[in-house]
Protein backbone atom coordinates (compact mmCIF):
# COMPACT_ATOMS: atom_id res chain seq x y z
CA UNK A 1 0.00 0.00 0.00
CA UNK A 2 2.97 2.47 1.01
CA UNK A 3 4.51 1.62 -2.47
CA UNK A 4 1.53 2.21 -4.24
CA UNK A 5 0.60 5.85 -2.61
CA UNK A 6 4.37 6.99 -2.34
CA UNK A 7 5.27 5.09 -5.77
CA UNK A 8 8.57 4.10 -3.32
CA UNK A 9 9.72 2.01 -6.27
CA UNK A 10 9.59 4.27 -8.87
CA UNK A 11 11.49 6.79 -6.90
CA UNK A 12 13.89 4.12 -6.23
CA UNK A 13 13.51 3.69 -2.46
CA UNK A 14 11.77 1.77 -0.04
CA UNK A 15 9.84 2.19 2.99
CA UNK A 16 12.92 1.86 5.97
CA UNK A 17 14.85 3.79 4.15
CA UNK A 18 12.23 6.69 3.93
CA UNK A 19 11.56 6.36 7.83
CA UNK A 20 14.86 6.49 8.61
CA UNK A 21 15.13 9.54 6.31
CA UNK A 22 12.34 11.10 8.17
CA UNK A 23 13.76 10.69 11.73
CA UNK A 24 16.95 12.08 10.03
CA UNK A 25 14.92 15.59 9.03
CA UNK A 26 13.47 16.03 12.16
CA UNK A 27 16.53 15.50 14.17
CA UNK A 28 17.94 18.27 11.89
CA UNK A 29 15.36 20.77 12.66
CA UNK A 30 13.63 19.62 15.77
CA UNK A 31 15.53 22.61 17.64
CA UNK A 32 12.64 24.54 16.17
CA UNK A 33 10.65 23.35 19.02
CA UNK A 34 13.02 25.00 21.47
CA UNK A 35 13.42 28.11 19.72
CA UNK A 36 10.28 28.88 18.26
CA UNK A 37 8.37 29.53 21.39
CA UNK A 38 11.32 31.12 23.27
CA UNK A 39 11.54 33.75 20.43
CA UNK A 40 7.50 34.36 20.52
CA UNK A 41 7.08 33.84 24.18
CA UNK A 42 9.15 37.73 23.95
CA UNK A 43 5.56 39.29 22.56
CA UNK A 44 4.06 38.17 25.20
CA UNK A 45 2.57 34.54 24.18
CA UNK A 46 1.92 31.43 26.01
CA UNK A 47 5.67 29.54 26.31
CA UNK A 48 3.76 26.01 26.45
CA UNK A 49 0.94 26.76 24.00
CA UNK A 50 3.58 28.01 21.24
CA UNK A 51 5.49 24.99 21.99
CA UNK A 52 2.29 22.89 21.18
CA UNK A 53 1.28 25.07 18.47
CA UNK A 54 5.10 24.51 16.97
CA UNK A 55 4.68 21.07 16.68
CA UNK A 56 1.03 20.55 15.76
CA UNK A 57 1.97 23.37 12.34
CA UNK A 58 4.96 21.40 11.81
CA UNK A 59 3.33 18.11 11.54
CA UNK A 60 0.43 19.22 9.57
CA UNK A 61 2.28 20.86 7.00
CA UNK A 62 4.56 17.85 7.17
CA UNK A 63 1.40 15.32 6.30
CA UNK A 64 -0.05 17.86 3.62
CA UNK A 65 3.42 18.40 2.18
CA UNK A 66 4.08 14.28 2.22
CA UNK A 67 0.50 13.15 1.76
CA UNK A 68 -0.98 15.82 -0.85
CA UNK A 69 2.47 16.90 -2.86
CA UNK A 70 4.72 13.76 -2.32
CA UNK A 71 7.83 15.46 -1.38
CA UNK A 72 10.23 14.40 1.42
CA UNK A 73 10.27 18.00 2.44
CA UNK A 74 9.38 18.98 5.94
CA UNK A 75 7.54 22.13 7.36
CA UNK A 76 7.58 24.24 10.47
CA UNK A 77 7.07 27.63 11.38
CA UNK A 78 10.18 29.80 9.69
CA UNK A 79 13.37 31.17 11.58
CA UNK A 80 13.43 34.73 10.53
CA UNK A 81 10.06 34.81 10.17
CA UNK A 82 9.37 33.54 13.72
CA UNK A 83 11.60 37.09 14.52
CA UNK A 84 10.07 39.49 12.48
CA UNK A 85 6.38 38.38 14.12
CA UNK A 86 8.16 38.84 17.92
CA UNK A 87 10.75 41.66 17.67
CA UNK A 88 9.40 43.90 14.63
CA UNK A 89 5.70 43.72 14.32
CA UNK A 90 5.25 43.43 18.25
CA UNK A 91 8.08 44.70 20.20
CA UNK A 92 9.21 47.76 17.45
CA UNK A 93 5.88 48.54 15.76
CA UNK A 94 3.63 47.61 18.53
CA UNK A 95 1.03 45.71 17.25
CA UNK A 96 -0.55 43.08 19.33
CA UNK A 97 0.56 39.33 18.61
CA UNK A 98 -3.06 38.45 18.23
CA UNK A 99 -3.16 41.22 15.14
CA UNK A 100 0.34 39.52 14.08
CA UNK A 101 -1.42 36.27 13.62
CA UNK A 102 -3.96 37.94 11.86
CA UNK A 103 -1.29 38.80 9.41
CA UNK A 104 0.07 35.64 9.60
CA UNK A 105 -3.33 34.09 8.39
CA UNK A 106 -3.76 36.88 5.72
CA UNK A 107 -0.65 36.14 4.15
CA UNK A 108 -1.08 32.68 3.63
CA UNK A 109 -4.64 32.84 2.44
CA UNK A 110 -3.43 35.40 -0.08
CA UNK A 111 -0.22 32.42 -0.83
CA UNK A 112 -2.91 30.23 -1.59
CA UNK A 113 -4.66 32.31 -4.12
CA UNK A 114 -1.10 32.80 -5.72
CA UNK A 115 -0.29 29.25 -5.64
CA UNK A 116 -3.90 28.64 -7.09
CA UNK A 117 -3.62 31.06 -9.96
CA UNK A 118 -0.06 30.45 -10.73
CA UNK A 119 0.72 34.04 -9.89
CA UNK A 120 3.90 32.91 -7.89
CA UNK A 121 6.34 32.09 -11.00
CA UNK A 122 5.59 35.32 -12.51
CA UNK A 123 6.21 37.17 -9.33
CA UNK A 124 9.32 35.05 -9.06
CA UNK A 125 10.87 35.94 -11.99
CA UNK A 126 10.17 39.42 -11.82
CA UNK A 127 12.02 39.68 -8.57
CA UNK A 128 16.56 40.71 -8.97
CA UNK A 129 18.38 37.35 -8.01
CA UNK A 130 20.96 39.95 -5.84
CA UNK A 131 18.02 41.03 -3.68
CA UNK A 132 16.74 37.48 -2.95
CA UNK A 133 20.10 36.83 -1.99
CA UNK A 134 20.53 39.74 -0.58
CA UNK A 135 17.12 39.15 1.55
CA UNK A 136 18.73 35.33 2.80
CA UNK A 137 21.97 36.71 3.97
CA UNK A 138 20.23 39.43 5.75
CA UNK A 139 17.85 37.90 7.19
CA UNK A 140 20.84 35.39 8.51
CA UNK A 141 22.69 38.54 10.24
CA UNK A 142 19.67 39.90 11.78
CA UNK A 143 19.02 36.44 13.15
CA UNK A 144 22.86 36.78 14.30
CA UNK A 145 22.03 39.92 16.28
CA UNK A 146 19.40 37.92 18.00
CA UNK A 147 21.51 34.93 19.09
CA UNK A 148 24.32 37.03 19.97
CA UNK A 149 22.02 39.75 22.00
CA UNK A 150 19.73 36.31 23.54
CA UNK A 151 23.55 34.90 24.67
CA UNK A 152 24.42 38.07 26.30
CA UNK A 153 27.76 38.65 24.27
CA UNK A 154 26.38 41.67 23.04
CA UNK A 155 24.87 44.23 24.89
CA UNK A 156 23.20 48.03 24.49
CA UNK A 157 25.47 51.05 25.33
CA UNK A 158 24.21 54.61 25.52
CA UNK A 159 27.43 55.92 23.91
CA UNK A 160 28.14 53.10 20.90
CA UNK A 161 24.51 51.79 20.64
CA UNK A 162 26.27 48.36 20.97
CA UNK A 163 29.13 46.96 23.25
CA UNK A 164 30.95 43.39 24.30
CA UNK A 165 29.24 42.17 27.10
CA UNK A 166 30.32 40.08 30.00
CA UNK A 167 32.38 37.17 28.27
CA UNK A 168 33.55 35.83 32.00
CA UNK A 169 29.59 35.20 32.74
CA UNK A 170 28.19 31.43 33.22
CA UNK A 171 25.90 32.51 30.63
CA UNK A 172 28.03 33.98 27.90
CA UNK A 173 30.24 31.25 28.40
CA UNK A 174 27.94 28.43 27.87
CA UNK A 175 26.36 29.98 24.59
CA UNK A 176 29.59 30.02 22.71
CA UNK A 177 30.24 26.46 23.91
CA UNK A 178 26.96 25.57 22.45
CA UNK A 179 28.11 27.67 19.29
CA UNK A 180 31.04 25.49 18.60
CA UNK A 181 30.01 22.63 20.07
CA UNK A 182 27.49 22.67 17.19
CA UNK A 183 29.71 23.53 14.61
CA UNK A 184 31.76 20.89 15.60
CA UNK A 185 29.29 18.67 15.08
CA UNK A 186 28.05 19.85 12.10
CA UNK A 187 31.59 19.51 10.22
CA UNK A 188 31.71 15.86 11.26
CA UNK A 189 28.18 15.12 9.72
CA UNK A 190 26.40 14.31 12.79
CA UNK A 191 22.82 14.51 12.62
CA UNK A 192 20.80 16.41 14.52
CA UNK A 193 24.18 18.45 15.51
CA UNK A 194 21.65 21.60 16.81
CA UNK A 195 19.76 19.93 19.05
CA UNK A 196 22.19 17.86 20.39
CA UNK A 197 24.15 21.25 21.12
CA UNK A 198 20.91 22.78 22.89
CA UNK A 199 20.25 19.56 25.11
CA UNK A 200 24.02 19.64 25.96
CA UNK A 201 24.05 23.19 26.68
CA UNK A 202 20.41 22.89 29.07
CA UNK A 203 21.89 20.04 31.04
CA UNK A 204 24.63 22.22 31.45
CA UNK A 205 23.03 24.73 32.80
CA UNK A 206 21.37 23.17 35.08
CA UNK A 207 24.21 20.92 36.52
CA UNK A 208 25.88 24.22 37.52
CA UNK A 209 22.42 25.33 39.20
CA UNK A 210 21.45 28.04 36.80
CA UNK A 211 18.25 26.29 35.42
CA UNK A 212 15.84 24.23 37.86
CA UNK A 213 15.02 21.09 36.45
CA UNK A 214 11.36 20.49 35.30
CA UNK A 215 11.06 16.66 34.00
CA UNK A 216 11.40 15.21 30.14
CA UNK A 217 8.29 13.85 29.69
CA UNK A 218 4.60 14.82 30.48
CA UNK A 219 1.29 15.58 29.04
CA UNK A 220 1.71 18.48 26.37
CA UNK A 221 0.57 22.09 27.57
CA UNK A 222 -2.69 23.69 26.46
CA UNK A 223 -2.94 25.06 23.66
CA UNK A 224 -5.75 27.09 24.49
CA UNK A 225 -4.13 30.32 25.27
CA UNK A 226 -3.40 30.84 21.51
CA UNK A 227 -5.60 28.99 19.83
CA UNK A 228 -7.81 31.21 17.63
CA UNK A 229 -6.65 33.91 19.24
CA UNK A 230 -5.91 35.87 15.89
CA UNK A 231 -7.40 39.38 15.71
CA UNK A 232 -8.76 39.05 12.28
CA UNK A 233 -10.32 43.23 12.35
CA UNK A 234 -6.43 44.20 13.88
CA UNK A 235 -4.92 42.63 10.73
CA UNK A 236 -7.08 44.95 8.38
CA UNK A 237 -5.42 48.26 10.04
CA UNK A 238 -3.76 50.06 7.19
CA UNK A 239 -0.03 50.08 8.66
CA UNK A 240 -0.33 46.37 9.02
CA UNK A 241 -0.20 46.04 4.91
CA UNK A 242 3.17 46.29 5.12
CA UNK A 243 3.42 43.59 7.35
CA UNK A 244 1.60 41.18 5.67
CA UNK A 245 3.42 41.46 2.73
CA UNK A 246 6.54 40.98 4.52
CA UNK A 247 5.33 37.59 5.68
CA UNK A 248 3.94 36.91 2.16
CA UNK A 249 7.12 37.85 0.46
CA UNK A 250 10.23 36.20 2.49
CA UNK A 251 7.74 33.09 2.69
CA UNK A 252 7.45 33.09 -0.92
CA UNK A 253 10.84 33.64 -1.56
CA UNK A 254 12.00 31.28 1.21
CA UNK A 255 9.45 28.64 0.46
CA UNK A 256 10.88 28.49 -3.24
CA UNK A 257 14.87 27.97 -2.77
CA UNK A 258 14.13 25.26 -0.52
CA UNK A 259 11.46 23.57 -2.61
CA UNK A 260 14.18 23.72 -5.46
CA UNK A 261 17.16 23.17 -3.65
CA UNK A 262 15.57 20.05 -1.87
CA UNK A 263 14.45 18.90 -5.64
CA UNK A 264 17.77 19.68 -6.87
CA UNK A 265 19.60 17.40 -4.12
CA UNK A 266 16.66 14.68 -4.50
CA UNK A 267 17.10 15.10 -8.43
CA UNK A 268 13.45 15.60 -8.38
CA UNK A 269 13.64 18.24 -11.45
CA UNK A 270 12.20 17.32 -14.62
CA UNK A 271 14.19 18.08 -17.82
CA UNK A 272 14.22 21.56 -17.65
CA UNK A 273 14.35 22.14 -14.34
CA UNK A 274 11.21 22.79 -13.09
CA UNK A 275 9.55 20.71 -10.28
CA UNK A 276 6.55 18.96 -10.89
CA UNK A 277 3.61 19.14 -8.79
CA UNK A 278 5.10 22.72 -7.73
CA UNK A 279 1.29 23.61 -7.11
CA UNK A 280 0.60 20.86 -4.60
CA UNK A 281 4.00 21.76 -2.59
CA UNK A 282 3.44 26.18 -2.20
CA UNK A 283 -0.55 24.79 -1.07
CA UNK A 284 1.13 22.77 1.60
CA UNK A 285 3.12 25.44 3.07
CA UNK A 286 0.76 28.24 2.56
CA UNK A 287 -2.46 26.07 3.81
CA UNK A 288 0.25 25.07 7.00
CA UNK A 289 0.81 28.90 7.79
CA UNK A 290 -3.04 29.26 8.04
CA UNK A 291 -3.35 26.17 10.39
CA UNK A 292 -0.42 27.72 12.45
CA UNK A 293 -1.72 31.49 12.94
CA UNK A 294 -5.23 29.46 13.63
CA UNK A 295 -2.98 27.25 16.86
CA UNK A 296 -1.06 29.92 17.87
CA UNK A 297 2.61 30.33 15.69
CA UNK A 298 4.18 32.13 13.09
CA UNK A 299 4.29 31.44 9.31
CA UNK A 300 4.94 28.04 8.59
CA UNK A 301 7.42 27.82 5.64
CA UNK A 302 9.85 24.47 3.92
CA UNK A 303 12.79 23.56 5.83
CA UNK A 304 15.90 23.24 3.75
CA UNK A 305 16.98 21.09 6.33
CA UNK A 306 14.76 18.21 4.94
CA UNK A 307 18.41 18.01 2.08
CA UNK A 308 19.83 15.71 5.53
CA UNK A 309 16.61 13.51 5.01
CA UNK A 310 17.17 13.18 1.46
CA UNK A 311 20.90 12.62 1.76
CA UNK A 312 20.37 9.55 3.33
CA UNK A 313 18.10 7.78 0.76
CA UNK A 314 14.48 10.20 1.13
CA UNK A 315 12.63 10.87 -2.34
CA UNK A 316 8.90 10.56 -1.27
CA UNK A 317 6.32 12.18 0.52
CA UNK A 318 6.72 8.78 3.25
CA UNK A 319 9.54 10.71 4.46
CA UNK A 320 7.81 14.32 5.45
CA UNK A 321 4.68 11.76 7.12
CA UNK A 322 7.63 10.38 9.28
CA UNK A 323 8.76 13.81 10.73
CA UNK A 324 5.29 15.00 10.66
CA UNK A 325 4.58 12.14 13.42
CA UNK A 326 8.32 12.89 15.01
CA UNK A 327 6.70 15.89 15.35
CA UNK A 328 3.73 14.73 17.32
CA UNK A 329 5.61 12.33 19.57
CA UNK A 330 7.53 15.46 20.59
CA UNK A 331 4.10 16.97 22.36
CA UNK A 332 5.52 14.34 25.34
CA UNK A 333 8.74 16.54 25.82
CA UNK A 334 6.86 20.33 26.96
CA UNK A 335 9.16 19.86 30.60
CA UNK A 336 12.47 19.57 28.56
CA UNK A 337 11.50 22.43 26.18
CA UNK A 338 10.52 24.77 29.12
CA UNK A 339 13.91 24.20 30.48
CA UNK A 340 15.57 25.45 27.64
CA UNK A 341 17.07 28.87 28.21
CA UNK A 342 17.85 31.86 25.50
CA UNK A 343 21.71 31.48 26.16
CA UNK A 344 21.23 27.60 24.58
CA UNK A 345 19.20 28.77 21.64
CA UNK A 346 21.80 31.16 20.94
CA UNK A 347 24.42 28.70 19.12
CA UNK A 348 21.79 27.82 17.18
CA UNK A 349 20.68 30.86 15.85
CA UNK A 350 24.47 32.03 14.89
CA UNK A 351 25.02 28.29 13.51
CA UNK A 352 21.84 28.76 11.11
CA UNK A 353 22.89 32.30 10.53
CA UNK A 354 25.93 30.78 8.70
CA UNK A 355 24.28 29.18 6.76
CA UNK A 356 21.71 31.68 5.16
CA UNK A 357 25.47 33.94 4.97
CA UNK A 358 26.44 31.40 2.55
CA UNK A 359 23.88 33.15 0.00
CA UNK A 360 26.46 35.52 -0.93
CA UNK A 361 28.73 33.29 -2.34
CA UNK A 362 26.05 33.87 -5.67
CA UNK A 363 26.14 37.36 -5.88
CA UNK A 364 27.92 39.31 -8.26
CA UNK A 365 30.40 41.49 -6.60
CA UNK A 366 31.99 42.41 -9.86
CA UNK A 367 28.86 44.20 -10.70
CA UNK A 368 28.24 47.13 -8.47
CA UNK A 369 24.81 48.16 -9.37
CA UNK A 370 24.27 44.16 -8.25
CA UNK A 371 26.17 44.30 -5.41
CA UNK A 372 24.90 47.48 -3.47
CA UNK A 373 21.19 46.59 -2.87
CA UNK A 374 21.96 43.29 -1.34
CA UNK A 375 24.57 45.05 0.52
CA UNK A 376 21.39 47.47 1.39
CA UNK A 377 19.74 44.80 2.44
CA UNK A 378 21.81 42.89 4.50
CA UNK A 379 22.63 45.30 7.02
CA UNK A 380 19.79 47.48 6.89
CA UNK A 381 17.83 44.43 7.94
CA UNK A 382 19.66 43.91 11.49
CA UNK A 383 20.51 48.01 11.98
CA UNK A 384 16.78 48.89 12.09
CA UNK A 385 15.40 45.69 13.27
CA UNK A 386 13.36 44.75 10.52
CA UNK A 387 13.31 42.52 7.87
CA UNK A 388 11.11 44.77 6.42
CA UNK A 389 12.54 47.96 5.99
CA UNK A 390 15.36 45.78 4.88
CA UNK A 391 13.75 44.48 2.46
CA UNK A 392 12.10 47.96 1.39
CA UNK A 393 15.37 49.60 1.11
CA UNK A 394 16.45 46.98 -1.10
CA UNK A 395 14.14 47.50 -3.67
CA UNK A 396 14.85 51.79 -3.46
CA UNK A 397 18.39 51.31 -4.01
CA UNK A 398 18.34 48.58 -6.50
CA UNK A 399 15.99 51.05 -8.80
CA UNK A 400 18.20 54.24 -7.51
CA UNK A 401 21.24 52.60 -8.66
CA UNK A 402 20.23 51.14 -12.16
CA UNK A 403 18.40 54.38 -12.96
CA UNK A 404 21.52 56.45 -12.26
CA UNK A 405 24.10 53.71 -13.63
CA UNK A 406 22.18 54.20 -17.08
CA UNK A 407 20.62 50.55 -17.08
CA UNK A 408 16.80 51.11 -16.53
CA UNK A 409 15.97 48.70 -18.50
CA UNK A 410 17.07 45.83 -15.90
CA UNK A 411 14.32 47.19 -13.81
CA UNK A 412 10.94 44.68 -14.15
CA UNK A 413 7.26 46.74 -13.57
CA UNK A 414 7.04 44.85 -10.43
CA UNK A 415 10.29 46.08 -9.41
CA UNK A 416 9.58 49.79 -9.68
CA UNK A 417 5.76 49.40 -8.32
CA UNK A 418 7.09 47.57 -5.83
CA UNK A 419 10.32 50.17 -4.99
CA UNK A 420 7.28 53.04 -5.64
CA UNK A 421 4.91 51.24 -2.45
CA UNK A 422 7.58 51.37 -0.45
CA UNK A 423 8.88 54.80 -1.20
CA UNK A 424 5.28 56.07 -0.34
CA UNK A 425 4.93 54.20 2.79
CA UNK A 426 8.49 56.09 4.23
CA UNK A 427 7.51 59.23 2.83
CA UNK A 428 3.90 59.07 4.90
CA UNK A 429 4.77 56.79 7.56
CA UNK A 430 2.73 54.18 6.92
Amino acid sequence: MLDKYFHLKELGTDARQEVVAGITTFLTMAYIIFVNPAILSEAGMDYGAVFVATCLAAAIGCFIMGLVANYPIALAPGMGLNAFFTYTVVLTEGYSWQSALGAVFFSGCIFVLLSLFKVREWIINSIPGPLKIGIAAGIGLFLALIGLKNAGIIVDNPATLVSLGDVTSLQVGLAMLGFFLIIGMAARGMSGAVMIGILIITGLGVAFGDIQYQGIVSAPPSVMPTFMQLDIAGAFNIGMLSVIFAFLFVDLFDTSGTLIAVAQRARLLDDKGRLPRLGRALLADSTASIAGSVLGTSTTTSYVESTAGVSVGGRSGLTAVVTGLMFIAALLFSPLAGMVPAYATAGALVYVAVLMLGQLSHLHWDDITEAVPAVVVLVMMPFTFSIANGIAFGFISFVAVKLLAGRVAEVSPVVWALAALFALKFAFGL
